[in-house]
């Protein structure tokens, strides 16, 4: 069991009270807060070995160097990778998609080829396949949810076909918490067409629960460090070192080479020839830092005490009058993330009002648009959980859509 209360006083901007009232962070899913472990390894760099990496033969140069490199094997340790050269760190999850698309991409598909991906992704694992799929005539397919908000694997069986080289699919849905059997989707999918490509955008799970991306079977999974208690600013992008090796890089610049001549370059090895120039050298740290926060707890127990929280959120929830969940109502097949909508009332004036007792929801489509058009609803409002969240703080989103209620229903 995991101690919520003890955790929450490493959080400073839980402690934080504006207009005399706590706040009550329920956004996680866009966000996650920051626990002062996190803040103090990062400013270790800043005031103790701030140097470039890679570059220098100095001793805090080789310092900053060796920390970021230990915060790469953490990260290929935390979701198990077979090596650290396999992790490739990039601005966030949408760039590490972007990187797949556009080195891999374009070296691998041809028109008349198909990719496919669920009507559920964020727009950062849709926008650019469909682009792609634009660009090189592409069939892009795209595999619907049933009503409760889950895939219907069986109609893997005409959505993958032998001209389907990419199947791009979340592992947890941002809006609706749909948890996706990835591994069971792999296994199908290699077995319809062993040349499909899987890319899973794990941004939702890897903070989440525990992943192991060898159990899952994919060729790629991208990630963000702002999403698991991190720095804003750090993504990743796993990858097989076969397909890493065989793609060419995706950005131009320092450290991506070996050499450079007046009419020939010759590119670094994976997975230095991907992150071309100097990176933020202290969000990696700050990610490694994170990893080490969340490995303490073991991921089993942040997934346990995220379905309690979401079993009692349901419940409270369900007891609203006008209001309805979208999605799974399973806990069991749900993250830590609740999509509602409440009857007459426009959700941008829900958030407002919650807002006046600082309980922080988030608003709108949620970067995923084509999903709510294939639901049918309009804008949803959103409350996602994570390691510090309380049934306090659900009972706080409750009566404040309670006051919502008397006030606009």
């Amino acid at each position: 069991m995991m101690d919520t209360q003890k955790i929450r006083k490493d959080f400073p901007q839980l402690k934080r009270r504006i207009n005399g009232k706590p706040i009550t962070y329920l956004d996680s899913t866009a966000t996650s807060l920051k626990p002062t472990q996190v803040l103090a390894k990062m400013n270790e760099y800043y005031t103790k070995y701030t140097a470039n990496i890679f570059r220098g033969i100095y001793k805090t140069s080789e310092e900053a160097t060796a920390e970021y490199e230990a915060a790469r094997a953490k990260v290929a340790a935390f979701i198990g990778a077979n090596k650290p050269e396999e992790i490739v760190f990039t601005r966030n999850t949408s760039e590490s998609v972007n990187l797949v698309a556009y080195s891999w991409g374009k070296g691998n598909l041809r028109s008349g080829d198909q990719v496919a991906v669920t009507i559920m992704e964020h727009h950062s694992n849709f926008v650019p396949w469909q682009q792609l799929a634009g660009e090189k005539s592409l069939g892009f397919r795209v595999w619907g949810v049933d009503k409760d908000g889950t895939l219907n694997l069986k109609e893997l069986d005409t959505l993958i076909t032998r001209k389907t080289k990419l199947l791009a699919i979340t592992a947890v849905s941002n809006v609706i918490g749909t948890i996706n059997p990835i591994k069971e989707i792999v296994r199908r999918v290699k077995k319809l067409n062993p040349k499909c490509i899987v890319l899973v955008d794990g941004a939702q799970a890897v903070p989440h629960m525990r992943v192991d991306v060898a159990h899952w079977g994919a060729d790629f999974v991208a990630f963000s460090s702002h999403k698991m208690l991190g720095p804003t600013g750090v993504g990743v992008l796993w990858g097989r070192m076969e397909l890493l090796e065989a793609m060419p890089p995706f950005i131009y610049g320092g450290d991506m080479i070996k050499e450079v001549h007046r009419d020939t370059t010759v590119y670094n090895s994976v997975p230095h020839k991907f992150e071309a120039g100097t990176p933020h050298i202290a969000g990696v740290i700050g990610l490694g830092a994170a990893v080490d926060y969340l490995s303490v707890f073991g991921m089993d127990n942040v997934r346990s005490h995220e379905k309690e929280i979401t079993e009692y959120a349901l419940e409270k929830l369900a007891g609203v009058s006008g209001l309805q969940i979208i999605g799974p109502n399973d806990p069991e097949v749900r993250g830590g993330v609740l999509a509602f909508v409440m009857k007459g009332i426009h959700p941008h004036d829900i958030a407002q009002i919650l807002d006046e007792d600082n309980v922080c929801i988030r608003v709108g489509f949620h970067c995923a648009q084509p999903l709510h058009e294939y639901l049918a609803v309009g804008p949803t409002a959103r409350a996602s959980f994570y390691v510090y969240t309380t049934k306090e703080e659900i009972d706080a989103l409750v009566a404040g859509l309670g006051k919502v209620k008397k006030m606009l229903g």
